[in-house]
């Protein structure tokens, strides 16, 4: 079985705790877009972890675990996670990664870095992680494989020709340093020996699992209003968040995926710029942050705080769609337990006329939140498993929003912990 483990919203849905579940009963788990831009907060028996480049199998030791081809590899990224989870006592994991994998190089982040100075007001509140420049290399055939690493000459004249092009900009668009082709080759040379004992054939490690029925599990980064395409554009990320990327970035035929599980968070939460709707300011929002999560709702990259408002039916409903969901996850139920009411986004209003249809970005800004009210259950659910067990109120809005959106909601999770979720169908 193969099942994809996706985002419904903007990210920080509690993808990590997710596929770290599912993990316990997963062979091979395949990370397939995004690079260090974004974290995973993982809570398990060693401790508490914030995974950027692995993938959330790691603190099993019966797992596979593959960055695939999809993903945009920061190796000094990965060096410093495989080092924390030494640090934490995990167990050396099992670790491959694709050989056709791309490399996030230094000049990607010194290029998003001067490029959100660039446009100052006007930025995209980028993490500077360097996806953006990654990405835009890639398409325009400017990247460099890992498998690049393995082979000198190839390698420094791939950088010679990047080179010529990051110094025009570097030179007259920033009015910084220029790149030396020599230096970069020797300074991924020093990373290449570090790596190597987990580079290898992905994609036919991964074509075996699937002919030997293999269960896997496809770990998206962020969620669907972060896809270039369906998302809040151009406040997005630069690789696909939707399920439908899932086997181009992991290396399987599309007909593989029989499942795709969709996270949303019980309220709205996202990092960076762009339009949301739902948001909420003020007081009302520092407490709704203060309490959000295991530390609060602050990014697990780059320890922003996350803006936060009510849940967006209008959105998530949308998310679900574009993933292709098959099943809805519900996380951080627990967090509401203090409000005597909680507010639903259930439509938009958008130029006057009420909708409850997801708009296009250029009308998303002019969107203002159509709210319904339902009561609050004022009581501590942390850590509770027995769905039967949570208040009345409780299974009401889970209820409730499970209409609206349009996909069962299987599991609800009442806490940040592994085993801290109930199983509702």
């Amino acid at each position: 079985m193969v099942k994809a483990i996706v985002g419904a919203n903007w990210g920080d849905e509690g993808k990590g705790k997710i596929t770290d579940l599912f993990s316990e009963a997963s062979d091979m788990i395949i990370r397939f877009q995004g690079g260090a831009n974004a974290g995973h907060t993982i809570i398990c028996d060693y401790g508490k972890f914030a995974l950027h480049q692995l993938p959330s199998g790691v603190f099993y030791p019966h797992t596979t675990n593959v960055i695939g081809n999809g993903v945009a590899l920061n190796i000094p990224s990965f060096l410093n996670e495989l080092q924390t989870l030494k640090d934490g006592g995990v167990p050396e994991p099992n670790i491959v990664i694709s050989e056709r994998a791309q490399l996030l190089m230094p000049y990607h982040i010194l290029q998003d870095t001067y490029e959100e100075e660039r446009l100052a007001g006007q930025a995209f509140g980028s993490t500077k992680s360097g996806i953006a420049p990654f990405y835009s290399d890639k398409y325009a055939k400017y990247g460099i494989q890992v498998a690049d690493l393995f082979h000198e000459s190839h390698l420094l004249s791939r950088l010679e020709a990047v080179c010529d092009i990051k110094n025009v900009l570097m030179k007259h668009l920033y009015n910084k340093p220029t790149l030396d082709p020599k230096q970069l080759c020797d300074e991924l040379l020093t990373y290449r020996d570090k790596i190597a004992p987990y580079v290898g054939d992905a994609f036919k490690l991964v074509q075996t699992a699937l002919a030997e029925n293999k269960n896997i599990l496809l770990e998206g980064q962020l969620g669907a209003m972060k896809d270039p395409d369906f998302g809040i554009y151009p406040f997005t990320t630069s690789s696909h968040t939707i399920a439908g990327f899932a086997p181009v970035g992991a290396g399987i035929p599309p007909m593989a995926v029989t499942d795709v599980v969709a996270i949303t968070k019980a309220y709205s939460s996202a990092v960076g710029s762009g339009a949301f709707t739902s948001e909420i300011f003020g007081e009302e929002a520092d407490t709704l942050r203060r309490l959000g999560g295991d530390a609060g709702e602050f990014g697990a990259t780059t320890g922003r705080p996350r803006r936060v408002g009510w849940f967006d039916t209008v959105a998530t409903k949308f998310g679900c769609a574009a993933q292709g969901a098959t099943q809805a996850v519900l996380t951080a139920i627990d967090v509401l337990g203090y409000l005597d009411e909680i507010k639903v986004c259930v439509a938009y209003e958008v130029n006057g006329k009420i909708t409850d249809t997801f708009p296009v970005p250029s009308e998303l800004d002019h969107a203002k939140p159509v709210y319904e009210t339902l009561p609050g259950w004022k009581s501590d659910i942390r850590g509770e498993t027995n769905y039967d067990a949570l208040p009345n109120n409780a299974k009401a809005y889970v209820n409730f929003i499970e209409e609206k959106i349009g996909v069962p909601i299987t599991m609800v999770s009442t806490g940040p912990k592994r085993h801290e979720i109930t199983n509702r169908l």
